[in-house]
């Protein structure tokens, strides 16, 4: 790991003031600091945002909830209104990673964590996303985890996380704070970008914005599901994972995990539930872009969305 400058800022205004150029926003650091001691990022700075003041989470006045960007995992998940009222948010956050992780993760953190590509990850190897312009290895290289949908010719890696195919779902709403201290709103479906020839631009924050909090609308109601397929049941990446709310009148909202460069929700596809799984993951997944490893994805996420519809027919349960 490189020598790093280490700030601490003691509220949210103060930080963009503290942050330089070539710095980074710490929260629990879990992705980040892992990335620091490969090498693969190398920020000559960081500053501490763990007394910001960004840990509460409070009802809005239209009914919604506000989540505070340093809110951690745990406590996110176990929340009284989250469990009730958004419980495919305490779902994907509980099947994400390990209790140790997640008592250290926060909010913020998870929205931005990195992909978890073979090749982004060994600094040997090619990889436009952490190096642009020197290829994509995953092209014609190990490719089994990596994205189906969403893809180009520069990059295939896929979105690891589980909260955010939760939050698309949910329509959530995420607010950050600029470098100038002007504060903006960015709906969830516009917040991450697709590789296209620029895949090290993961996100449109801009340098030095910061993520304040995620807003939830009103809650949707009816039956909440995350149904995650994975290499083992612990602490392991979606290969393909399904958030899922199916409403009273039968209608769903559906978002998929491990399967492209962002939570992937189409609303073609939401529109075909009734149609059954293969009409909508036929929506979902027109214009995939399989490799020959990673094709059994396609099939894979037919019968994720069977498995979820099955439960809602039968039990109500949780998939």
């Amino acid at each position: 790991m490189r020598a790093f400058e280490y700030v601490r800022a003691e509220d949210a205004a103060q930080a963009p003031g503290l942050l330089e150029d070539s710095g980074k926003y710490l929260a629990g650091g879990t992705n980040l600091l892992d990335l620091m001691k490969l090498g693969i990022e190398t920020p000559a700075q960081l500053v501490d945002l763990n007394r910001a003041g960004l840990e509460d989470i409070s009802d809005t006045e239209g009914g919604g909830l506000k989540i505070g960007a340093g809110v951690r995992n745990t406590d996110l998940a176990a929340h009284p209104r989250v469990r009730q009222d958004y419980a495919v948010l305490s779902r994907a956050i509980l099947a994400g990673a390990s209790v140790q992780i997640r008592n250290r993760a926060t909010t913020a953190g998870n929205l931005l964590q990195r992909t978890r590509c073979p090749y982004f990850y060994d600094t040997d190897l090619p990889c436009n996303k952490r190096e642009p312009g020197t290829g994509c290895g995953a092209l014609h290289g190990v490719s089994r985890s990596l994205a189906v949908i969403g893809t180009s010719d520069d990059c295939i890696a896929n979105y690891p996380g589980d909260m955010a195919v939760a939050l698309s779902v949910l329509d959530a709403t995420i607010q950050t704070q600029q470098a100038d201290g002007t504060e903006r709103d960015i709906s969830i479906h516009d917040f991450y970008r697709l590789p296209g020839n620029t895949p090290h631009i993961e996100n449109v924050l801009e340098p030095g914005e910061m993520i304040l909090s995620v807003t939830l609308p009103v809650p949707l109601g009816g039956q909440h599901f995350y149904h995650k397929v994975r290499d083992r049941q612990s602490y392991a990446f979606a290969l393909v994972s399904v958030a899922a709310v199916v409403t009273e009148d039968g209608q769903a909202r559906v978002a998929f995990g491990g399967v492209a460069p962002k939570p992937c929700r189409v609303p073609e596809a939401e529109a075909q539930w009734a149609q059954g799984a293969q009409a909508v993951t036929d929506a979902a997944f027109e214009g995939a872009r399989p490799t020959e490893q990673n094709a059994f994805k396609l099939d894979l996420a037919r019968r994720a969305v069977q498995a979820v519809m099955n439960a809602a027919e039968h039990n109500g349960g949780a998939a």
